[in-house]
């Protein structure tokens, strides 16, 4: 639901009592104010622990008690995750706690000083003079199984970035120590070449090995589609190799650490896919989703983790507007700036809804007849990656209308907002 700045700043009454909070990640520093900006009480230190929130609860309703405050609103800046535990403890509390911009708090610290300065003290203060002129955001902490989902995505993202940092490794590794294996083995992953890079990684090993001892290896695995002409073919490539042969202890080290933790992350991998598949059906109407062609499970999945319950949107203007893909411009008089996306949202997202415009357009024929109607039309046509950022917005919408009516996916009805009238925004 959103809140404009008007809403907000009736929020902050003569009753109210204002706390701007620097949250660090072991020790916070709170100062408190009342609606006009006056300062209530003294600077109140307070550490990360359960006593220290109790403390500072204590603090808080003294400071109600002796100025007649009814009601609090606490704002901090998002730092890192450290905010968590302190956000959890207010909210099951019911205290009001939002966000203001970082950004918004390094270009207002000045105004009270003249000073470029940044420390514990300050900070708590400009903090609360946004709160009290309603710049802030009330975040999202998702519940349930939008908080499990999100958890498990991250997880996700996080696995899938370390696998790729491995497989860089053993891309460099090939490089030095062996750079013709890519001619045996096209794909290094498969089982086959597993099973050579645990036993006889380097071109010397294959050879003293041979080609019979490799089949066998690869026959005692039950290993198919590899013979007798695959391990002839590796052993002809490990005479003529040019790679590095100094240091072969540590090659054979260096290899079986990375395979190893590759096997690893890999079967992590498995295993965080099979919850989230477990968790994703869970939600209402993911089916609806799910049936559409080019729409897979992981991407549903990351989806729900990123925009939690999609009822709490009026609009998916609003879900475009999380993902950092509302228009912005920079115009000033008879000048006239390019338009592009303002990026201010949850980057995940906007990953997420991009990469299953590309599988969309390779699955649907009208998403790529959309998309050579936007590239081609007479009057403001847009650019291949423009038009695609323009796709992701027709998926919030169709998700959109899809989770809350619990409708079917309709290409005809898509075809037929296939003209506008209006040209979109470049």
């Amino acid at each position: 639901m959103s809140i404009t700045q008007n809403e907000k700043i009736s929020q902050v009454k003569n009753t109210t009592l204002v706390v701007g909070i620097d949250i660090s990640s072991e020790t916070h520093y709170a100062r408190a104010f009342d609606w006009r900006g006056l300062e209530l009480s003294k600077i109140f230190k307070f550490e990360s622990t359960s006593y220290g929130f109790e403390n500072f609860s204590e603090w808080l309703a003294e400071i109600c008690k002796t100025n007649q405050k009814d009601n609090i609103i606490i704002g901090a800046e998002p730092t890192g995750h450290y905010w968590f535990t302190l956000a959890e403890y207010l909210k099951e509390h019911d205290i009001k706690f939002v966000f203001v911009n970082p950004m918004h708090v390094k270009r207002t610290k000045e105004l009270d000083d003249n000073h470029p300065s940044k420390n514990d003290r300050k900070d708590p203060k400009v903090i609360a003079k946004l709160v009290i002129e309603g710049r802030y955001l009330i975040p999202y902490i998702p519940e349930d199984i939008y908080a499990e989902l999100r958890i498990m995505n991250e997880n996700r993202m996080r696995i899938n970035r370390e696998m790729i940092a491995i497989e860089n490794r053993i891309k460099r590794w090939f490089a030095i120590y062996f750079p013709e294996y890519k001619n045996v083995f096209g794909n290094w992953e498969c089982d086959s070449s597993i099973e050579v890079l645990i036993n006889a990684p380097l071109p010397a090993d294959a050879v003293n090995m041979g080609a019979e001892a490799i089949n066998g290896l690869w026959r005692a695995k039950k290993i198919r589609a590899v013979g007798m002409k695959r391990a002839n073919l590796l052993v002809e490539t490990a005479k003529s190799s040019v790679g590095v042969k100094h240091g072969a202890s540590a090659a054979r080290c260096e290899i079986s650490m990375l395979i190893e933790d590759y096997l690893r992350k890999k079967e992590q991998m498995q295993r965080v896919v099979e919850i989230l598949e477990t968790l994703c059906i869970q939600v209402p109407n993911a089916e609806k989703l799910l049936n559409i062609k080019g729409v897979g499970i992981l991407t549903v999945a990351s989806f729900f983790g990123e925009v939690g319950d999609i009822r709490r949107f009026d609009s998916p203007k609003q879900i475009q507007k999380l993902a950092g893909l509302a228009i912005t411009e920079n115009s000033s008089g008879k000048y006239k700036g390019r338009s592009c996306i303002s990026k201010r949202g949850r980057k995940l997202l906007r990953y997420t809804l991009f990469q299953a415009v590309m599988s969309m357009m390779m699955h649907l024929p009208e998403f790529r007849e959309l998309h050579r109607y936007y590239t081609t039309r007479d009057k403001n046509p847009l650019k291949g990656k423009q038009s695609k950022i323009a796709l992701c917005c027709k998926v919030i919408r169709i998700f959109y209308a899809l989770l809350i009516k619990g409708t079917e996916y309709d290409s005809q009805k898509l075809m037929k907002d296939i003209i506008r009238p209006e040209p979109m925004a470049a």
